[in-house]
């Protein structure tokens, strides 16, 4: 069944840019292959202004993987957080991706067929005036938490502010990887396939804009 996010319209507050506002309503992923709960937990938020569409990972964690620092490198080889939206049709859609490191790989994604096979990935495309921000939390018994901050503006993608009831398709997924407990592909929206693949548009959600 797909589901539904309410994105509620909310100033951004650069003090307290962690914390999303009353109106928002956080989804929690689960595992991309089966729908199950997956062995970290993530949850994300959503909301925006008269510019921006504002996503707020919270991810639990406890051995981060991360080794690379330029941008466009295949973060997804390592742990990264990944938003997939489409504000038209889900045969073009935007791929943004943040590593713990606050990397970031963004692209065009052509898919006339919706599957991996046929779509055409760009990867010379740089979503201009995109926001990125990670905060690391270590606690004294070795968990880690790691919040990703993804601000991407309505005019890098072509569109203006969105509309009161206007719905976009999107998903979003999170890759973690570990030495001892394996690889974990979790997703708001599972794919259902095996080995995992995040590149299925006719999975993807609703984000639902509300003024």
């Amino acid at each position: 069944m797909t589901e539904t996010l309410v994105v509620p319209r909310a100033p951004f507050d650069m003090e307290e840019p962690w914390s999303t506002p009353p109106a928002c309503t956080s989804v929690r992923l689960r595992r991309s292959t089966d729908a199950a709960a997956p062995r970290l937990a993530t949850s994300v938020a959503a909301w925006h202004d008269d510019e921006y569409i504002s996503f707020l990972f919270s991810a639990a964690d406890d051995y981060i993987h991360a080794t690379m620092h330029e941008r466009d490198a295949p973060l997804y080889e390592e742990d990264v957080v990944e938003i997939f939206v489409a504000p038209g049709d889900l045969t073009h859609y935007y791929e943004i991706e943040v590593s713990p490191h606050g990397v970031i790989f963004d692209a065009v994604i052509d898919s006339p067929g919706g599957v991996r096979e046929t779509m055409h990935v760009d990867r010379a495309w740089n979503c201009e005036g995109l926001v990125a921000a990670v905060r690391k939390n270590i606690e004294s018994d070795g968990a880690i938490s790691v919040d990703t901050l993804i601000r991407i503006p309505f005019a890098s993608i072509g569109r203006n502010v969105p509309e009161d009831g206007e719905a976009w398709r999107a998903n979003f997924f999170r890759v973690d990887r570990h030495e001892t407990e394996g690889d974990e592909y979790s997703a708001w929206q599972p794919t259902m396939k095996d080995p995992a693949d995040f590149h299925v548009a006719a999975a993807f959600g609703v984000l639902q804009f509300a003024r």
